[in-house]
This record gives C-alpha cells, sequence and structure tokens, in this order.
C-alpha cells in the first residue's frame, strides 16, 4: 500500500499516529523515525486534517487560522521544548471542505478562526512534514461522544481522501500518565496490559472486526487500565472510519516509551470494493 505507486494517485490513506509525551519532540527514535519514513512514502497532500485528543469540545469544530500558533499546552518540561515552533500554515477553502463534509454526514460543526495547534498535533506532524509546507486543518475531539461517534466523524471525513485530504488521528494506543509515575518510580518496569492490550488492537484491526473494536472496553483485557479516561484512543476510530468502508489496517510501528505509553502507528486505506 504504502510504496512508490501510491504517488500516482492523489488518494490518501488515514492514519492513526502516536504524540507520547512531550519530549518525544526532542527524543523521537524509533517511533519518530518510523513516522518520517511514512510521511516520504505518501503522495504530497493537498491538506491535512488532524484530530488530537488536546482539543476536546462538544460539537465538532474546524480549526481556520491561517497560520495556527504552536501551542505549548504542558508544563514543567525542558526549555528547550517551548522554544520550539511548527511553521504550519491553514487554507480557509479545504477548511471549508471538512465543514461541509461533517455537515453532509449530519453532524453539527462549528468554525472556530484562532485555534492553533497543540502538541498532539505539532509534535508528529513536525515529524513528519517539517518544513510545515502543507495546510493543516485541526477538527477538535467530542470525547462525550465516544467511540461511535468518533468512527462517524472519520467516515464523515473519508470522501475527502479521494481530494487529496490526509486525515490523522493522534493518540496513543495506551495512555495512563498514573502507571507512567510508578513505572519511574519503580524503575521502569513495563506493565503487562501495555503489551497486551496493544497487540488485543493490532489483532482487532488486522481482522476489520470494528464491532469488538467499538466496544473495547468491555471485550479487551487491560483496557480500562490502558484508557482510564478514552480520549487519546479515540482518534483511533476516527482514523479507522476515515480509511473508507471495510478499512484495512496496516501496522507500520509498534514500540513503547517512557515505560507505559504504546507508540503503535496506523495506515488504514479501502479494502478491495470498499468505498471511501
Amino acid at each position: 500500500m504504502l510504496n512508490g505507486t501510491h504517488a500516482m494517485t492523489p488518494n490518501q490513506p488515514a492514519l492513526f499516529v502516536p504524540h507520547g509525551a512531550p519530549t518525544f519532540a526532542l527524543r523521537p527514535g524509533a517511533a519518530g523515525a518510523a513516522l518520517a519514513t511514512l510521511a516520504r512514502t505518501l503522495a504530497a497532500p493537498r491538506a491535512i486534517v488532524i484530530v488530537s485528543p488536546h482539543w476536546d469540545t462538544d460539537v465538532a469544530t474546524v480549526g481556520f487560522a491561517e497560520r495556527p500558533e504552536t501551542i505549548h499546552d504542558f508544563w514543567g518540561f525542558p526549555d528547550e521544548l517551548y522554544a520550539l515552533r511548527y511553521p504550519a500554515t491553514g487554507c480557509r477553502e479545504a477548511a471549508e471542505e471538512v465543514v461541509a463534509a461533517l455537515a453532509a454526514a449530519g453532524l453539527p460543526v462549528e468554525r472556530d478562526a484562532q485555534r492553533g495547534l497543540d502538541h498532539g498535533a505539532w509534535v508528529p506532524l513536525r515529524l513528519m512534514f517539517p518544513d510545515g509546507d502543507v495546510p493543516v486543518i485541526p477538527l477538535s475531539l467530542q470525547s462525550r461522544g465516544g467511540p461511535a461517534h468518533a468512527l462517524h466523524v472519520g467516515r464523515a471525513l473519508a470522501p475527502l481522501a479521494a481530494r487529496g485530504f490526509l486525515v490523522i488521528g493522534s493518540g496513543n494506543i495506551t495512555h495512563n500518565l498514573g502507571d507512567y509515575r510508578t513505572a519511574a518510580f519503580a524503575g521502569g518496569q513495563t506493565p503487562a496490559y501495555v503489551r497486551e492490550f496493544s497487540e488485543w488492537i493490532a489483532a482487532t484491526l488486522a481482522a476489520g472486526d470494528t464491532e469488538a473494536l467499538l466496544d473495547y472496553r468491555r471485550q479487551a483485557a487491560g483496557a480500562i487500565r490502558a484508557h482510564p479516561s478514552e480520549e487519546h484512543l479515540l482518534p483511533l476510530l476516527v482514523a479507522v472510519g476515515a480509511g473508507g468502508t471495510d478499512a484495512r489496517a496496516e501496522r507500520v510501528h509498534a514500540g513503547i516509551d517512557d515505560y507505559v505509553i504504546a507508540m503503535d502507528a496506523y495506515a488504514f486505506s479501502p479494502a478491495a470494493g470498499g468505498r471511501p
């Protein structure tokens, strides 16, 4: 799927990428290298639509800023992290197409003329598109809607892939900051659930079992511990939906950073016979 022939068509896959801890921007490691490699396999997108768990609203909201600021929405990290900037630009025309796609799917939608890019957006984008030469349209998450709503949002965005839009859900396959603190204090042991939940997600996506994915909190062992709150996993459902009907999943990276943060990345595209 992700090879040189991909550049012959404007169609884009949908992606789920990790953003890790904010220090991922300073120490990208294997996950960062995988994201950079993934970006190089893609045809140049017309625009990027990115959903981050760090912009969470009651109603789907599309960012219209001409030059989205780099938001440093974290505290207590090294000074060099706060000096980083991502030179993003927006695109009003592309943002209006995102609004129209959401509205056509029956979703209420709002516009935000000022919203910048939080670290869930700019950290992976800086690794993938360091020159900031692709317009970025931030789209808010609605975590109160749960997995079914996130999937609906993704399916609403799926037709944009044929118009050169790259839809990216940014989050993490596991995200328990309490367990991070415990692991760091105890010498860096990774709890078993981190790998177990990551592998359950991988197997469920490979099987195309969307119903199980929607019901992950009941069906996956360790799900509640992996996500005490589920906002960091919901962008995965957006990406699954944006990949199109019967999306085929490709796991493009698997790994663990900071003891408990699974940094898996996925690409999704319609299976043969599926619809965008």
